[in-house]
């Protein structure tokens, strides 16, 4: 398999540590979707990473998508439950996790996208998503209390979503102070950093 992403992507970074954990073989290919010279769109034609190629060739795109097909791979650290009310909950935390980045992506995109002259930016646009990944914060911090991991008691792809959310706002939202506005969320975000997977896809 062949996973077309970016290093700086949380959701490439969701489907690399998942890989890691289900230790599953792949060949990662850097892509920047934004440069003129991309070919993203032979694989994607949405134009967007995470994008994986199979072996005959077939693409699989968006990284809920991948992910959710990787745990069938093997039954290595099964990360969602089958079925029932536990499957319903840790997508449920995916889609709050993915959400806070949807928010930020798109306030980051407002700030810095060469495409627009600084005057073109809307303030209120970018408050508006920031608004919305301060809401996702606290409903994570909710959600988490004082469980050693968001579903559970085992590593999930509740916590592997969560973390790649964390990681990305410390990378590109270091103004964000969510680790002294919910120190559990710092916890869990700590533990996670010692797992090798996390190490190795740092956003950079």
């Amino acid at each position: 398999m062949k996973l077309i992403g970016s290093t700086a992507s949380p959701y490439v970074r969701k489907v690399r540590v998942v890989m890691a954990e289900k230790k599953l073989d792949y060949r990662f290919q850097e892509e920047n979707v934004w440069s003129e010279e991309t070919a993203i769109s032979t694989a994607n034609p949405l134009g967007k990473v995470p994008c994986l190629v199979m072996e005959g060739g077939e693409a699989v795109f968006d990284s809920r998508v991948i992910v959710e097909y990787l745990d069938t791979l093997s039954p290595v650290g099964k990360l969602i439950p089958g079925t029932g009310r536990e499957r319903a909950e840790v997508k449920t935390w995916e889609a709050l996790a993915d959400g806070v980045l949807d928010a930020g992506v798109l306030a980051r995109l407002e700030a810095t996208w060469a495409g627009r002259q600084d005057g073109e930016r809307s303030q209120a646009w970018m408050a508006r998503q920031l608004g919305k990944v301060r809401a996702g914060l606290q409903a994570m911090s909710q959600g988490l209390g004082d469980k050693p991991y968001c579903s559970g008691i085992h590593l999930s792809l509740s916590d592997i979503a969560v973390g790649c959310a964390l990681g990305w706002l410390e990378f590109r939202f270091p103004q964000i102070a969510w680790r002294t506005d919910h120190p559990n969320l710092a916890r869990l975000m700590d533990k996670l950093m010692q797992r090798q997977s996390f190490i190795d896809t740092k956003p950079h």
